[in-house]
């Protein structure tokens, strides 16, 4: 089986790795042809190239992986490839959930597929664990820890009491945050992740931009203070839900109990969870992130492929998101709290107030309202 590479950045490099490695008899039937690269400086190999349609035309390159991120040329790059019936693996979370439905359909038009394990929960298996769940079952609702980085912020945080700026810095330095720590730290990158999630639960495709969605960048040490003292653990939570005609889904950080099982997920691990009828409640914990364990999923499913399992795209219908029945009660600190005054239940503080039990559309129409860039807002799951 014959693999085109696109990119051979922290990801790229970890597949040509494993599949160079060749230490099980699976992976020894793989073979990089050719390895697309950006410029002359990254040329250290006889395979690399710079010109994809070394990969993307060519005959005997039965699957292209795609590890290169960004929107263009990635999905022009795979669009192409499907074109000339090539299997598609990827692991670009962004390009997938603003694209999946282009590609899907493309995918079944050409017999062939599209695998995307590696772009939601690094090394997990989330995507196949779904699969296999709804052999039998039908997914209700998923819930989890889809970001390392933040969930590596909010343990040290929680831990030490420092600063949310003094432990982003040190995610930098060691790799867990890029430079630009956006998609990150506003919930982005959760937030594709719960689009391709709905895509492989619930065979729904949604709009990524109509999941609400709250990140931590205001955080603040008293914030997860009072959260310790009501006995709570602060965590970035992406969930959704299907309702038949529409999906429920949001990106928020949420003050759980200290008997959850995602308030003890450490440092920069993922931990997500489906719910079905008949196996009830499933996590699964593992590295979300990183050259080897995304690699890793890469490679899975390049197998996959191989051995023809896990080939089915089952048709996928559009949905809307619809977060009307969605309701919660919310920590919230403002400079404008008298903005909240009608769904306010208690005054922490001049600035901090906990909400009654209000819907959280209400709630984001409030803050839109608000206009205050400062705020910080996360769901209380008990008090």
């Amino acid at each position: 089986m014959k693999i085109g590479l696109l990119g051979h950045g922290v990801v790229g490099s970890g597949v040509s790795r494993i599949i160079d490695d060749g230490k099980t008899w699976e992976v020894r039937k793989l073979e990089i042809k050719k390895i697309l690269v950006k410029d002359e400086s990254e040329m250290t190999d006889e395979r690399m190239t710079l010109n994809a349609a070394d990969i993307l035309d060519d005959p005997e390159i039965d699957i292209v992986a795609e590890c290169m991120g960004g929107l263009e040329p990635a999905h022009s790059f795979l669009m192409r490839a499907l074109k000339n019936g090539k299997h598609v693996v990827t692991s670009n979370k962004k390009m997938l959930a603003t694209y999946c439905e282009d590609l899907f359909d493309l995918a079944r038009e050409n017999n062939v597929t599209v695998h995307y394990e590696a772009s939601c929960g690094g090394g997990i298996p989330w995507m196949a664990s779904l699969d296999r769940t709804r052999r039998v079952d039908d997914i209700d609702s998923f819930r989890g820890i889809f970001n390392g980085t933040t969930n590596y912020i909010l343990s040290r945080m929680s831990k030490e009491g420092s600063s949310f700026l003094d432990v982003l810095k040190d995610a930098q330095k060691l790799g867990y945050a890029e430079q630009d720590p956006t998609d990150d730290i506003d919930g982005y990158d959760v937030r594709y992740k719960v689009a391709l999630s709905a895509v492989k639960a619930f065979d729904s495709v949604i709009s990524a931009s109509d999941i609400i969605t709250f990140g931590i960048r205001s955080i603040s040490a008293d914030d997860l203070a009072w959260c310790r003292e009501k006995g709570l653990t602060c965590k970035l939570i992406g969930k959704g839900a299907y309702h038949g005609d529409h999906i429920s889904a949001c990106v928020i950080p949420m003050f759980l109990k200290n008997s959850d099982v995602f308030s003890n997920i450490p440092m920069n691990f993922n931990a997500i969870e489906s719910s079905s009828g008949t196996l009830g409640a499933a996590v699964f914990v593992g590295q979300g992130a990183g050259s080897l364990p995304t690699a890793h999923a890469v490679v899975q499913n390049v197998i996959d492929i191989w051995k023809d399992q896990d080939s089915e795209i089952n048709p996928k219908f559009k949905k809307p998101v619809d977060n009307s029945s969605c309701e919660g009660v919310y920590y919230i600190r403002t400079e404008k709290p008298e903005a909240f005054s009608a769904v306010c239940a208690e005054k922490v503080s001049d600035s901090v107030l906990i909400t009654k039990k209000t819907s959280l559309v209400e709630i984001q129409k409030m803050i839109h309202d608000a206009q205050d860039e400062s705020l910080f807002i996360a769901e209380v799951d008990s008090l």
